[in-house]
């Protein structure tokens, strides 16, 4: 699958990405690396991986759901949520490969027969994967079929299956017609239920993702040169993240680029006193940052400095605000205000996007910090706190970092950048 910023890298091809990649760069990193990317060291042996048996605890979690919600059984077809309850990974198009864990009893996989062997070698180390029940179906055959006649050994042929929410609509509707009887509904109050609230060793997985992205993007900063293009900057930050010991990108916009939020795939050169803006994250164990540093080389405008200011100030608001207890909603709202007591209102026209989002496995997941939305936060939840003022024809500034609510406020996992000439905090 590829992500929004591996997107906007490859529809740059067009317009002329190979030619604009540095002379150093190359897919093996064997090359005379900027002296502060060389410096840095693998963090890897931090990681720690989930355990099989918190994988147990998040089970038994979400058979409660399952009772509370009168589902009778969910069904996780390959993606983060079968990741985060069985540890395993499994990537695939059309083919279903899926688990599904009944309210009671032995949870149940189905995988295509010539996937039979990665299958049961990634089972076996799942919760009370040693003697799995494995259903396999060949080429010709209806891997819904299986699925159905599991509901029926379980007695659950009239039940009310939960189905994770990105699962293919092909994967869904077939299900509806190999299972007539049994009712599908969405299982997201069960997966989102169980995922939203990080446990500590998640929480610090997702703190040291976002240290690691900090690093790499401060490495790559004190590497930048004015002449630069945008593809340069990105490789020297994937190469960045590799010498720390794992793999993450960034998309990098420059100047009146940075006033689209998501950028565009403009060829851009990075120069003396031009805005740019690093948006992007890495992977440490399965579970994501989201970190975006805006800066200038050289010196910034009084209106660059302004802007900054003020998007530094909702920031600070925003986690100000979030607290237990507090509607997302309210959260969102504080640092919309902020923006627009400034003068860059009303409503959404210079702060075009939410405030936040989600994360944790998936680096968009529920819940959300957006207007109207009234969920009341938890100690646990983790987020992004990004509020941004998007001048088109100019620039932009967004602030990033992620954070997570605490059992009496809030805490950033990363510290706030200082300025728009210093982005990061002096050692």
């Amino acid at each position: 699958m590829i992500s929004r910023r591996g997107f906007l890298q490859s529809g740059s091809a067009a317009v002329g990405v190979c030619a604009s990649l540095p002379a150093f760069a190359t897919s093996s990193d064997a090359y005379s690396q900027p002296a502060a990317i060389a410096a840095l060291q693998s963090r890897k042996a931090e990681a720690k991986p989930i355990t099989v048996e918190e994988r147990t605890e998040r089970q038994q979690k979400a058979r409660r759901l399952m009772q509370e919600n009168k589902l009778s059984a969910i069904l996780l077809p390959q993606g983060t949520s079968l990741t985060y309850f069985s540890g395993i990974r499994w990537e695939g198009g059309e083919r279903l490969f899926a688990m599904v864990l009944p309210t009671s009893g032995q949870a149940f996989y189905v995988a295509p027969a010539f996937e039979e062997g990665r299958a049961r070698e990634q089972i076996a180390l799942a919760p009370e994967g040693k003697e799995p029940d494995l259903r396999v179906w060949q080429e010709d055959e209806s891997p819904y079929d299986l699925v159905a006649q599991g509901l029926r050994d379980r007695k659950l042929a009239s039940g009310i299956i939960g189905v994770e929410e990105t699962a293919k609509f092909l994967f869904s509707d077939n299900l509806k017609k190999a299972a007539p009887s049994a009712t599908f509904t969405s299982a997201t109050p069960v997966t989102a239920g169980c995922r939203m609230i990080k446990s500590l060793h998640e929480i610090e997985l997702m703190r040291l993702a976002a240290h690691i992205t900090l690093a790499a993007y401060e490495a790559t900063y004190r590497s930048m040169k004015a002449g630069m293009t945008q593809h340069d900057v990105e490789e020297m930050i994937a190469s960045a993240h590799r010498r720390l010991g794992f793999d993450g990108e960034a998309d990098v916009q420059v100047g009146e680029y940075s006033s689209f939020p998501h950028g565009s795939v403009q060829p851009q050169e990075i120069r003396e006193g031009t805005i740019v803006m690093i948006d992007g994250g890495c992977s440490v164990e399965g579970y994501q940052s989201d970190i975006t540093r805006t800066f200038v080389l050289g010196r910034a405008s009084d209106k660059m400095n302004k802007v900054f200011e003020i998007v530094h100030r909702a920031q600070s608001a925003a986690l100000d605000q979030a607290k237990p207890g507090v509607e997302a909603g309210s959260v969102d709202a504080a640092a919309r205000k902020v923006i627009t007591d400034a003068g860059y209102g009303p409503d959404y026209k210079y702060f075009t996007h939410r405030l936040g989002h989600g994360m944790g496995m998936d680096g968009h997941e529920w819940p959300y910090l957006v207007r109207g939305n009234p969920l009341k936060l938890e100690p646990g939840m983790t987020f992004s706190d990004e509020p941004g003022i998007y001048i088109r024809g100019e620039f932009g500034i967004r602030l990033e970092d992620d954070m997570h609510i605490t059992e009496s406020g809030s805490e950033l996992f990363t510290p706030q950048a200082p300025s728009v000439e210093q982005p990061f905090s002096k050692a």
